[in-house]
């Protein structure tokens, strides 16, 4: 079996190209968007922003003289999914003129390739730009296959790569990219030009070649030979989560992360992380090996995994982790304490002074359980889980063959203090509700697809629940990003536990669940048969009360509070005829609201809810806004609008409504009244 397959595929390259059009300059860009795009979509070639693909073409300038220019990755942009804009164009002849000086400092670098950007407006160029311009190849790639990380981070790696490549491949020692990085590799490229590619050690590989074709063909053979010569015939497995019965130590580890973030922050209020969950097959296989504690302090595969998963993981033997949330939390203590020793160790030689990041985990390997990205956000947490299941392979192998030796303590403080690499992460405030997992029941309809489309616009995690398959599965692509969807029948008497099973497999746990699905049954209270009357109520109240009562317990467990919200009706204070059946459940549920928010708030629960009226949802449909515009002998328009504002009430104004009380970090007890005024429904 082949470890990389060989996408190329002429009739798509053709397309890449008649889109293009006749531009020869537009035409090089299109075949190296395209197999920018077949690299980075291979993740034993390049994950997460890793890698850079470049092509050396000629634009005409402003004076019409036609130029050389490098188009290269550009920062912020990943390979899978790359763009014309995401290759920002560079003149070629300051970049080389560069080669002159001895040294080059990161912050002109950066100035001078900005300076020579063809678009002011385009991204930075990439860290390596002058490595791939001192590189004379048409196209040049860089990727940090799998394969390639197990051979560069060998102490013999210079042996093996000999011995698998002969002098097809040149070697260039471990300096960290930048301006010093490119004068060496061209250096010993120029000493052996007729090698078809580069092993950094400790770092990547480079290949190159004269069209688009033959540079990734090289990618492929090279990557492919030393798969075969380790033995690793097939693809590393990423993604993989499989139901785990017993999630109660995702729960602690999320808990005590968030305590850990509190202190460190001093806010009591201050989100705790998302959670990924890694617990295939070759994961759990790893925890088999005897010597997976000192692997954990080895480093990483790449040096640019470092920003991401930090150097090391987070290592929970089960001896542990068995112990629950005191002995994690003490785990965690003991893993910032040594992340600030090891701070203050590599500061103290430099003489511009850094600013300390987050001492705690992005990474934890959970014996004989799974491996957990860690960070504010569904999206980091994946990135780090995804790297951190590549590392594992790469230790596997390299031991094995060898010896995992990456680069040393003070190689990674520069790279993970380096601020061009912390550039990658970006800068932007972080959103209201990053950190934060929120559940929807109902979220199939009118009312709950708002309510999740809200609270992922504002940065959080969604779980989403409904009964309605279809539905269900058009709300989740909406959103898109990294949200959850399970069908479930909240009736049913196990949904309310498996839907908190759902969320702590998927994100670690739950801040937030939104009571919302319901359904309004109809008849006089004389008529209606008791059957009918225990069904509103199994779905009205029972339901509802089995999902607040499985969320707290999951609080309870966190022991960092939460929130639960009800969507009521202004029928709860206010009956409707015809509306008994509906309306006792639901003014049940009101009380229960206030009940929970009694006996919960010491442990930092608080419950609320929103009363809203006359919403196209549900019972609201058009037949029925026609029937009572007609009963009472006005437009539909202006039945809608009944109410003291004279305006109808829509649903994005109900999600506002819930987004405004989850905020309200002192707010509990409180039901919010959204019907543009409605004095009879007025709870005071």
């Amino acid at each position: 079996m082949t470890m990389i397959i060989n996408r190329w595929d002429e009739d798509a390259a053709n397309s890449y190209l008649s889109e293009a059009g006749d531009n020869p300059a537009d035409r090089d860009l299109a075949l190296r968007v395209y197999t920018s795009r077949l690299i980075g979509q291979n993740p034993d070639l390049v994950m997460h922003g890793g890698g850079n693909t470049s092509v050396k073409t000629e634009r005409a300038d402003l004076f019409g003289t036609m130029r050389e220019v490098l188009h290269v990755k550009g920062s912020g942009w990943d390979l899978d999914t790359i763009e014309g804009p995401g290759l920002p164009g560079v003149w070629m002849q300051p970049l080389r003129e560069l080669r002159a000086l001895p040294a080059l400092i990161d912050e002109d670098m950066v100035n001078v390739q900005r300076c020579n950007l063809l678009d002011s407006t385009s991204p930075n160029p990439s860290v390596e730009t002058l490595l791939h311009a001192f590189l004379p190849h048409k196209f040049v790639d860089h990727t940090h296959a799998t394969p390639f990380l197990v051979l560069a981070n060998l102490p013999n790696a210079k042996e093996i790569c000999a011995k698998i490549f002969g002098d097809r491949l040149a070697v260039v020692d471990y300096i960290m990219p930048g301006f010093q990085l490119a004068r060496v590799a061209a250096q010993i490229y120029e000493a052996n030009p007729d090698v078809e590619g580069l092993l950094l050690l400790n770092h990547g590989h480079f290949a190159f070649g004269d069209t688009a074709k033959q540079s990734y063909d090289l990618i492929v053979e090279h990557t492919n030979m030393v798969a075969a010569y380790f033995g690793m015939e097939s693809p590393t497995k990423i993604g993989e989560r499989m139901p785990a019965s017993d999630t109660d130590v995702l729960v602690a580890l999320r808990g005590a992360i968030g305590d850990a973030m509190a202190e460190i922050k001093g806010d009591i209020d201050a989100p705790m992380p998302i959670l990924d969950l890694r617990n295939g097959p070759d994961v759990l296989a790893f925890f088999t090996r005897g010597d997976v504690g000192d692997l954990a302090k080895r480093g990483v595969a790449s040096p640019d995994h470092v920003i991401r998963t930090k150097a090391e993981p987070l290592w929970l033997p089960r001896h542990i982790w068995q112990q629950g949330k005191s002995a994690i939390a003490a785990a965690i203590a003991d893993y910032a304490a040594t992340y600030k020793a090891y701070f203050e160790r590599q500061s103290a030689r430099l003489d511009v002074p850094k600013t300390m990041l987050s001492p705690l985990p992005n990474l934890a390997w959970i014996e004989g359980f799974g491996i957990v990205g860690i960070a504010s956000s569904a999206g980091a947490a994946s990135v780090a889980a995804d790297l951190g299941e590549q590392n594992l392979r790469v230790r596997c192998v390299g031991e094995d063959h060898g010896g995992f030796h990456p680069i040393g303590e003070a190689d990674l403080f520069d790279m993970e203090y380096w601020s061009l690499e912390q550039a990658k992460l970006g800068k932007a405030k972080a959103l209201p509700f990053a950190g934060r997992v929120v559940m929807v029941t109902g979220a199939g309809g009118a009312i709950g697809a708002e309510l999740a489309k809200a609270f992922a616009a504002e940065g959080a995690s969604m779980v989403l629940v409904d009964r309605a398959e279809d539905a269900l599965a058009n709300v989740r692509t909406s959103l898109g990003g990294n949200h959850h969807a399970m069908t479930l029948d909240i009736t049913d008497g196990a949904s309310a536990d498996q839907a908190m099973q759902a969320a702590t497999l998927r994100f670690g746990g739950l801040d937030i669940i939104i009571s919302n699905a319901g359904a309004a049954a109809m008849g006089t209270m004389a008529d209606v048969l008791e059957e009918d009357l225990r069904q509103s109520f199994e779905l009205n109240f029972y339901a509802q009360n089995r999902f607040a009562n499985a969320a707290a317990a999951l609080f309870a467990k966190q022991g960092r509070g939460g929130q639960i919200l009800f969507n009521l009706s202004k029928i709860t204070v206010n009956p409707g005829r015809n509306f008994g059946p509906y309306g006792l459940p639901k003014a049940a549920s009101m009380y229960l609201l206030r009940q929970l928010a009694l006996e919960l708030g010491e442990a930092g629960v608080r419950v609320n809810g929103v009363n809203a009226d006359r919403i196209r949802s549900g019972l609201v449909n058009e037949d029925f806004i026609k029937s009572r515009a007609a009963s009472r002998g006005v437009s539909e328009d202006v039945y809608m609008a009944g109410n003291l504002m004279k305006r109808e009430v829509e649903v994005r104004h109900v999600a506002q409504a819930f987004v405004a009380l989850a905020k309200a970090e002192r707010t509990s007890a409180h039901v919010m009244t959204v019907d543009g005024g409605n004095i009879e429904a007025s709870l005071r």
